[in-house]
């Protein structure tokens, strides 16, 4: 039966190429329809956002006298240094952080006092970030205020390391990801930058109307 394995081996030869590309497309199709739902996320918050700011210098414009604040509920977090901009979700599970950045819901908001952390995955806004060095600036734009941070240390952690989520008196903010970043497969590590608040102020950029 020799001659009927040869032939079955020549049939494998000749389909296995169009299953590996099959997979292939398979593969580029969930990846692609991963970041193609991640970019309309981030897109409808960015019109969330410019929304929101006009309304706020609307309110500003007809009540100076009023000293009443309101939390939009929006946090835009931008890292120029890595070219990082990119709107903050509420919650850190797996729908929070397959469209974005996520906040740690029982840590402090970011400006107010306390440690407010916050993640992302390693293969998509926090893939840059091992990249930051002490003195490199994180901004946060949040309720009409421009909020300046400044990184001032990093280090590598266990996954059930909790102590980076540790409470300050100070306004801080901290950034997780998983580590190496470039790590095939469920990463064994995290990454996590912290930074402390060093100024803040009216946030005055021109929210163009869309």
């Amino acid at each position: 039966m020799r001659w009927l394995r040869n032939l079955q081996w020549r049939q494998w030869r000749t389909y296995l190429p169009v299953a590996l590309m099959l997979v292939g497309l398979l593969t580029l199709a969930y990846v692609g329809s991963e970041y193609f739902a991640m970019y309309r996320e981030q897109k409808s918050l960015a019109a969330e956002w410019a929304q929101q700011e006009r309304d706020r210098m609307a309110r500003v414009s007809e009540q100076t006298n009023k000293q009443e604040r309101t939390n939009d509920g929006i946090i835009r977090l931008q890292i120029p240094k890595i070219d990082l901009d990119a709107y903050v979700l509420e919650g850190s599970g797996h729908k929070q952080l397959k469209l974005g950045v996520g906040r740690i819901t029982t840590t402090a908001i970011p400006g107010e006092n306390g440690n407010a952390v916050v993640t992302a995955h390693r293969d998509t806004f926090f893939r840059h970030i091992v990249e930051l060095k002490k003195g490199d600036e994180i901004i946060v734009r949040r309720n009409g205020e421009r909020m300046v941070f400044q990184m001032n240390g990093n280090k590598i952690v266990k996954p059930t390391d909790i102590s980076v989520l540790k409470q300050t008196e100070d306004p801080e903010l901290t950034l997780i990801t998983c580590y190496p970043t470039y790590y095939i497969g469920p990463a064994p590590e995290r990454l996590v930058v912290f930074s402390k608040l060093v100024s803040r102020g009216p946030d005055n950029e021109v929210v163009a109307n869309k």
